[in-house]
């Protein structure tokens, strides 16, 4: 029992004309899909964010008890300003086999697949549950699955299972690095460069803490997790962008440092970050203090996501590994929602239709062939479902 290819392509179509941007709403998408799984008796919840421009779906159709299996997508798509296109990026064009337009493999092909699939869900009588689980601003800092893990973790009973439907060419992927981005800003005082020491020079102290971060950069080498299979094996560090001063003779007063990490595990993680807030509070901050008391250091955390750990006996991979005969799991180097999920005690996989190759790039694709092969595998998690 699975849906068909030209019952898929009519939703993707549909999803293609949502302009998802994460600068913008997404609310017309997140109304769509609650529309239709609504229609089919499902269980629809929509939590809207803080500005409530902006929502994520959980919706089930099946029992509500625990052991159920989430269909997970996040909404959101890139920009496509400034690229050049061969047609409109928010109209579906077929061609070659191909679906055409901003958002077909990154990752509205899946969500278009969970959408035909729906009915044929709904109409199996299911002993299991199955979750659909659609969020917003991933492509910025996995915004919208931070919040939605704070209600998932309320409902009265818990998923067992999670695929990712990323673009993967249908591999599995059961592991990849965490991802996090901060920036920094330095306040000191400005003064007349012939006179340094009267003076709190802000991009002086930037250039002390990126130091240390590079100190700390080599210190993960030495951290390496034993059996790491990413490459490189440990976790990373490297500095964006770093901006301050109005001119030679100026003493700055005000620098803004970028950087991020891509740990390889969340004791990493809180290693870096443990050692550098030491490094300011300690080293930093009662220097420049000493000269000027509303000296400051202040970091935004513009997101922090976590990686997708490997886990032995994993339950996810048996299960989609038995749906679509995959011999064995690979890691990425790009970063998804899974490592959230798995931190709810939820076993988490990647695993969708289309290439990242193609994500985020003009006259972005989706191969036909590869939605076929997402509807094949989620036509036979029926049978799990039904068991």
């Amino acid at each position: 029992m699975q849906a068909s290819r030209e019952e898929t392509l009519p939703i993707l179509k549909d999803l293609i004309g949502f302009a998802t941007v994460s600068a913008d709403s997404n609310l017309a998408l997140i109304d769509y899909a609650a529309n239709r799984l609504g229609d089919l008796g499902a269980e629809v919840k929509v939590y809207r964010d803080e500005s409530g421009a902006k929502a994520n779906l959980f919706a089930t159709i099946g029992p509500e008890t625990d052991g159920g299996i989430v269909l997970s997508g996040h909404s959101d798509v890139v920009p496509v300003e400034d690229q050049d296109w061969s047609s409109d990026p928010f109209e579906m064009r077929l061609a070659d086999d191909k679906a055409y337009g901003r958002g077909t493999c990154d990752m509205k092909g899946f969500i278009a697949a969970a959408l035909a699939m729906a009915p044929h869900y709904a109409q199996a009588g299911l002993k299991r549950p199955v979750h659909f689980a659609f969020t917003y601003d991933e492509e910025v800092g996995c915004l919208g699955a931070q919040s939605l893990m704070h209600d998932l973790a309320l409902l009265p009973f818990k998923p067992a299972v999670c695929i990712i439907g990323e673009p993967t060419e249908m591999r599995i992927i059961e592991g990849h690095k965490g991802c996090c981005e901060y920036t920094v800003t330095f306040t000191g005082m400005e003064g007349h460069g012939s006179q340094p020491d009267l003076g709190v020079n802000a991009v002086e102290y930037a250039v002390r803490y990126v130091t240390r971060l590079m100190e700390l950069r080599e210190a993960l080498k030495k951290r390496v997790p034993d059996g790491s299979r990413f490459d490189p094996p440990w976790s990373t560090l490297q500095i964006g962008r770093l901006s301050g001063g109005v001119a030679h003779n100026v003493i700055p007063g005000l620098a803004t440092l970028d950087w991020e990490m891509r740990p390889v595990v969340k004791a990493d993680m809180d290693f870096v970050k443990g050692e550098i807030a030491a490094y300011v509070q300690d080293d930093l901050l009662p220097a420049m203090r000493k000269i000027y008391a509303d000296a400051d250091i202040v970091t935004e955390v513009i997101g922090e996501v976590d990686g997708l750990e490997p886990v032995p006996e994993s339950e996810a991979l048996r299960i989609v590994a038995e749906l679509t005969g995959a011999n064995g799991a690979d890691l990425v180097a790009f970063g998804t929602e899974a490592g959230l999920f798995q931190r709810l005690g939820i076993s988490t996989v990647v695993c969708g239709p289309g290439s990242i190759e193609q994500a985020h790039k003009p006259d972005e694709f989706i191969a036909l062939d590869q939605l076929d092969q997402c509807l094949t595998m989620l036509g036979k998690l029926t049978a799990k479902l039904t068991a």
